[in-house]
């Protein structure tokens, strides 16, 4: 097929990758003239793990493009995919300004029967608003689709590749059997395709993330209480994990989630309950402990240190808000760092992959060290904000040489208790009792 992906962030280059590398003609549509131009170049503008390798090949063997012309783009895709930005507004709701932007201009494009798809995540209602912005122009015959991504950053290519589930929200007879013909390669081990209505598709992907949100958030309150009550938040998730009602992942006791995804969607759902005139309590209650949980670490590092944080030297491994990815948005160890700033300490901080993209949020305010060792060096103590499998087994004699006091405070649970007392540090993490 030939298909145009107007988008390229993370999920519009990988739908846009993952779709050429079974075959299709893709041409991927954006406004930003120099990334369009780094593209051509071969030059990927985002890190995603494997993502390289098939953006490579396909624009080796001709199946990926990109361009800045969306009459170009469009011109013979058969499919549309919309992956645009649905940034929240003020009143928390997701801003369709970039997506109906583009629908408006499509309806003056198009010459031949299209499907649009929705591939950003959109409230309820979405698909109805973007028919109505293409129908006041269109000279064709068109339908839209409701396709909720279900990515996971770090793990996109795979979750693309090999899907779970995809849902797809039609009325229309004719986009259904396209889709399903798209879709084929995609689901060859039996994993379904799940076809319903507009609305239901869109208010699917809400619902997921609000509920893995709320999974996490309630497995962070259970570690709070275990410390409180002399618990192990490790026990508790493995003898809750093998409930198959309850299920292991998302489990993983932490200082709160971030990213693109769930705070954004956490926050628009409640606005569509909202709008609805339904009282979503749950969702108030889960984004409060989230942004309370992100400063979990600090209230235990101040209680270490009641004389203050003035002239406290701070090193702090990870910066994105999840390991395999660079993404900084909505990442607990910004949080941090802000609130250490705020009482007075200097933060020297290492991440694989997303020391770049805070440098350009917040400047020289921290030092960027050239790997996790580099940071250690006369430091009062150490914050684990990101669980890169780098620090899961770091040689703890160099870094006892380098750190004025061995001490660790965890905010991803990454060692065993016994051990690192054995290695004689004193260590604080989440739901676990403080090794002294």
């Amino acid at each position: 097929m030939k298909i145009a992906v107007v988008g390229t962030g993370y999920v519009g280059l990988v739908t846009g990758t993952c779709f050429a590398e079974t075959g299709n003609h893709v041409v991927c549509v954006d406004i930003d003239a120099s990334k369009v131009a780094r593209m051509q170049r071969g030059e990927i503008p985002i890190y995603e793990p494997h993502l390289d390798v098939l953006f490579e090949r396909n624009i080796k063997q001709g199946r990926l493009s990109f361009t800045t012309d969306l009459s170009e783009g469009i011109r013979d895709a058969q499919i549309i995919f919309l992956a645009l930005p649905t940034p929240p507004g003020e009143d928390g709701s997701a801003d369709l300004k970039y997506v109906l932007q583009v629908a408006g201009q499509l309806g003056g494009l198009m010459r031949d029967y299209k499907i649009i798809v929705n591939k950003s995540t959109v409230p309820v209602g979405t698909a109805e608003k973007v028919r109505t912005a293409i129908a006041e122009k269109a000279t064709t015959e068109f339908d839209v689709v409701s396709n909720p991504e279900f990515l996971r950053e770090g793990f996109a290519v795979d979750d693309f590749m090999k899907p779970d589930r995809v849902v797809i929200g039609t009325s229309s007879e004719r986009a259904r059997k396209l889709m399903a013909e798209l879709y084929a390669p995609f689901v060859r081990q039996g994993n379904p395709i799940y076809f319903m209505d507009e609305r239901s598709s869109e208010l699917t992907k809400y619902a997921a993330n609000a509920f893995l949100a709320m999974k996490i958030t309630f497995m962070n309150e259970i570690a709070n209480l275990c410390e409180k009550v002399g618990a192990n938040v490790d026990a508790v998730r493995i003898g809750i994990g093998a409930d198959d009602r309850i299920g292991k992942r998302f489990l993983f006791a932490g200082i709160g989630y971030g990213g693109s995804c769930f705070p954004k969607d956490v926050q628009a759902l409640e606005k569509i309950a909202e709008d609805a005139r339904y009282d979503f309590r749950s969702l108030d209650a889960v984004m409060a402990v989230n942004e309370d949980q992100k400063l979990s670490l600090i209230r235990k590092v101040k209680g270490l240190f009641p004389e203050g944080l003035r002239g406290k030297k701070v090193a702090m491994w990870g910066l994105a808000f999840k390991p395999d990815t660079d993404d900084i948005r909505e990442a607990p160890s910004l949080y941090m760092i802000e609130a250490l700033l705020r009482e007075g300490a200097s933060v020297s901080a290492f991440d694989p992959e997303a020391m770049e993209n805070v440098r350009k949020q917040i400047g020289d305010k921290i030092q960027y060290g050239k790997d996790e060792y580099d940071v250690l060096d006369g430091a009062d103590f150490l914050i684990i904000a990101t669980e890169w499998a780098v620090f899961r087994t770091p040689d703890f004699e160099r870094m006892a040489r380098s750190m004025k006091a061995k001490l660790i405070f965890d905010g991803r649970n990454l060692y065993d208790l016994n051990s690192i007392r054995e290695r004689g540090f004193t260590y604080y993490s989440i739901g676990r009792e403080p090794v002294l």
